[in-house]
């Protein structure tokens, strides 16, 4: 099957108002997802769609990078802890400018920069290999102290998953984290309630979460992960906090699997999706009526 990538309907935003930047940057993001989904006909897409605004506000509104110089010693590091999440990193590169639109349609083919799972030996702005779930906070916290001992005032952004929370080395690395005083670190979680073998809850129940964190020392936001306003807020609040030497802070995010395309919103199989050929421009259209309406023009 060949695959053309789809360009979003083209919005003029004001490039001072921060919530239209980041609006946008998820509705770009959306289109990637279903024009990378579409060349393999399934995959992640429903985790990437749910986790969109949360990564276009770290990437829009609170990452300190250079597009066109991936290693910059001063940038800000984005740890994908979820390796599978991936399709939803490489839309954010895109939508920043690390990498070319063009490429996303190599999205998991032989040779591709874009593996399925995140690697970071192939693709730019990919800080760290991903996969084994429970791994991506303890390299966190090993670099936010690393960091710290340089005398940097980068920050550490870490993606985590709700079904991360069930691992005992992802606790192990939040009491470490308080431990250290790393306050230039700042988790967050995509609390979709999903997991591979199913609802989160009936899997192993991690409630109350945001008393868990606290506990563990941790300065704690929980917002609507589908929400910019309420995203851009939590944000700003924990950025202002960073500190190479502080409380570590983490962003708590509710967020709905295949949030956009409301056909994919609620499907009972929803890990992993299939998705029928005739299904992927019925998502675009989705996405256009339900996103581009909503972004504050210029």
């Amino acid at each position: 099957m060949t695959v053309t990538s789809h360009t979003a309907v083209d919005i003029e935003i004001d490039p001072t108002d921060r919530l239209a930047e980041v609006t946008d940057f998820a509705y770009r993001m959306r289109h990637h997802v279903i024009d990378m989904g579409e060349v393999q006909g399934q995959g992640y897409v429903g985790q990437a769609l749910g986790a969109a605004d949360i990564l276009a506000t770290v990437y829009a509104s609170q990452l300190r990078h250079r597009p066109t110089d991936p290693h910059w010693a001063e940038r800000d590091r984005f740890l994908l802890s979820t390796g599978h999440y991936a399709i939803g990193l490489y839309a954010a590169l895109a939508a920043a400018g690390i990498i070319e639109t063009d490429e996303l349609l190599t999205y998991a083919a032989d040779d591709s920069r874009l593996p399925m799972s995140g690697m970071a030996s192939y693709t730019p702005g990919m800080e760290i290999s991903g996969g084994s779930l429970g791994h991506g906070l303890t390299v966190a916290v090993g670099m936010a102290l690393g960091l710290r001992h340089q005398n940097s005032e980068s920050r550490i952004f870490n993606f985590l998953s709700d079904g991360e929370l069930d691992e005992g080395s992802t606790w192990e690395a939040a009491m470490g984290a308080h431990h250290h005083q790393l306050g230039n670190l700042i988790a967050m979680v995509d609390m979709n309630a999903l997991q591979a073998d199913g609802p989160t809850a009936g899997i192993l129940n991690i409630e109350p979460v945001e008393q868990k964190w606290e506990a563990a020392g941790w300065y704690v936001r929980r917002v609507n992960g589908n929400d910019p306003v309420a995203l851009l807020d939590a944000f700003d609040d924990v950025a202002s906090r960073a500190t190479p030497r502080g409380t570590p802070s983490i962003v708590i995010c509710d967020t709905k699997v295949g949030y956009g395309a409301t056909i994919l919103e609620d499907r009972e199989k929803a890990h992993f999706m299939r998705i029928e050929e005739h299904e992927w421009q019925i998502c675009r259209d989705q996405l256009t009526e339900r996103f581009s309406s909503n972004i504050p023009k210029a």
